[in-house]
């Protein structure tokens, strides 16, 4: 009898559930847009260190040079240390082009970890080591120079501290201000609600890329690129905050008339902190999803402004601004497609942030999952 109670007893496994964050992981297609987000951000943080040279570096004897060839053999077709020669540049008087060849009587060995440009990692801690370079004397530009003969290479790992980091710091502005206004909104409703959402549809029919075009067009131009950068973070965050504030209000005016908010009403809990510890909290799934759509609003409408010329300036690099060099080169790009490399990045990065966005939304959201 005990037996047969014990075969028709269903069975109870105590196996904790799976975390959203294991849920993520385990999506191929996440963890591989988690990796490459990790190494883009991380070489945009690193970027003193990984760069052969500093930003302000540059040689005007090798304006718009192609890339560095690399040498595995030596003359005698052994293989040997990577090294490149020095380039020299000379112009032909009948095509007017610049025409780069390799003085071969002095080889220059590819160092790693080498003492060079002096910087501060992080903002803040001084150092000089640098992943790899080449001796003073000749240029290792991995992927050509620019006009100015400054590393493109280098140039890549500085324009990723911009274009991904505006991306987080509008977030910081944009969200917070949407969420407590949405907030607010939907959890007194009323008379309040219709004003507020009036202004916020307002601000939302404001046609943003043209009013940034606008805005960036009647700068000073002596504006220094990081004053120019903090005042396009800033525009991009006051234009971005009515979309998200909108969606939190409609979110919010439903969770308010559910019983544990209107317990804690009658508990005498003033009304903005039941909103902040009660309201606000239910809508976190949503946050978290829309902070990843976001943030590749605000690096595609950097990356634009500076692709027409109104975001960053040179000297100071971001990727729309690299592009923007590649294709005013078209002559130049043909024979060097790599110089599309910022493009690509781009176009990586948004991939990895949609898709990353998307897996979370299907893990986070029960109504995707069928609950």
């Amino acid at each position: 009898m005990a037996t047969l109670e014990a075969i028709t007893q269903p069975t109870t496994t105590n196996a904790p559930r799976p975390s959203a964050w294991s849920k993520i992981w385990r999506d191929p297609v996440a963890r591989i847009s988690i990796i490459v987000l990790f190494i883009l951000y991380m070489s945009a943080a690193l970027a003193s260190p990984l760069a052969p040279y500093s930003i302000d570096f540059n040689d005007p004897e090798l304006g718009n040079s192609p890339p560095t060839p690399v040498h595995y053999v030596d003359e005698r077709g052994a293989p040997c240390f990577p090294f490149v020669y020095r380039a020299k540049r000379t112009n032909d008087a009948e095509t007017f082009s610049q025409i780069f060849q390799e003085d071969e009587t002095q080889k220059f060995p590819i160092h790693f970890f080498v003492k060079a440009e002096p910087y501060k990692l992080l903002g803040f801690i001084p150092a000089d080591l640098h992943l790899f370079g080449v001796g003073d004397g000749a240029r290792l530009y991995i992927i050509g120079s620019d006009i100015n003969g400054r590393d493109n290479y280098s140039r890549l790992f500085f324009g990723a501290q911009k274009s991904l980091t505006i991306g987080f710091l509008g977030l910081f502005i944009a969200f917070p201000i949407g969420i407590i206004y949405g907030g607010l909104a939907g959890f007194f409703g009323g008379a309040a609600d219709n004003v507020m959402m009036r202004f916020a549809e307002a601000v939302m029919s404001i046609p943003s890329f043209y009013l940034l075009i606008g805005l960036a067009a009647i700068l000073p131009p002596g504006m220094s690129g990081a004053d120019r950068f903090a005042l396009i973070t800033v525009i991009l965050s006051f234009i971005g905050w009515a979309g998200i504030a909108r969606v939190i209000r409609g979110m919010v005016f439903s969770i308010a008339d559910e019983e544990f908010v209107q317990a804690a009403r009658a508990s005498g809990m003033p009304e903005f902190f039941n909103m902040l510890k009660h309201v606000i909290p239910q809508t976190a799934s949503f946050i978290i999803v829309a902070a990843t759509m976001q943030v590749p609003n605000f690096i595609l409408s950097e990356s634009g402004l500076s692709f027409i010329g109104l975001g960053i300036q040179q000297p100071d690099a971001s990727w729309g601004n690299m592009l923007k060099f590649a294709l005013d080169n078209i002559n130049e790009l043909l024979e060097k497609p790599v110089l599309l490399a910022p493009g690509f990045l781009i176009f990586l990065t948004i991939l990895c942030f949609n898709q990353l966005g998307d897996t979370m939304r299907d893990v986070l959201d029960p109504k995707m999952q069928g609950q």
